[in-house]
């Protein structure tokens, strides 16, 4: 991120490709604290989250910004206590391999249950008619948020809504799972390639804070 330019690496030594799960299972990985660098991941009230939790990754090192141009209140809030909070969920294994898995404003509050789009994503990625997807919450009267997911399927294979929450069901716990599918010709990206789920949000949440991306 352009708030610190380097936080974490994982080393070509690092690189397993055939070793034992713990080894491959780093390939998955945003490596380890970079020099001068430290990497916690914090719960909302910045108290450390034990080994394998998922809360929100801080860096501390070099090549962390001073502050956003003209704007002390973002500053205030991105610094707090002298730590960048990257505003990125993940957690932290036994050997401190950093691993992200979504961003904190993407994660969907579904019955009381934290949901991350990213796993849901993974899952839809892997049905074999499945180009592209993205996954956003969106309201929901009895559960307050409910899984939406947007797809672009490959060219000359067909699939359904149906099929598609059905192949989730599978992988992943079924409250997880998308409670609707639209098909779209393309998912709608910012200026540098990232999919942009302010746009997706929009129509669902109009001026609401939970329009963000």
């Amino acid at each position: 991120m352009t708030e610190c330019i380097v936080g974490s690496l994982l080393t070509p030594p690092q690189h397993v490709l055939e070793g034992s799960e713990a080894e491959t299972k780093r390939l998955a990985s945003a490596g380890q604290a970079f020099l001068e660098c430290s990497i916690r991941v914090v719960d909302a009230d910045d108290a450390d989250f034990p080994t394998g939790e998922i809360g929100e990754i801080v860096i501390q090192g070099p090549g962390m910004m001073t502050g956003y141009w003209n704007n002390s209140t973002a500053t205030a809030a991105a610094l707090r206590g002298g730590w960048m909070h990257t505003g990125d969920l993940g957690y932290l294994d036994a050997e401190n391999f950093l691993y992200v898995v979504d961003r904190k404003k993407d994660m969907i509050i579904s019955g009381g249950e934290n949901i991350y789009s990213w796993e849901v994503e993974e899952a839809l990625r892997s049905h074999p008619a499945v180009a592209e997807a993205a996954v956003i919450g969106v309201p929901d009267v009895e559960w307050g948020e409910s899984v939406k997911a947007f797809v672009v399927v490959r060219t000359g294979v067909a699939t359904s809504g149906e099929e598609l929450i059905s192949h989730c069901r599978s992988l992943i716990a079924s409250y997880k799972k998308p409670r609707t599918v639209d098909f779209v010709d393309a998912l709608p990206r910012l200026f540098n390639g990232k999919i942009d789920k302010k746009a997706l949000r929009g129509p669902f949440w109009g001026t609401d804070v939970r329009q963000v991306s």
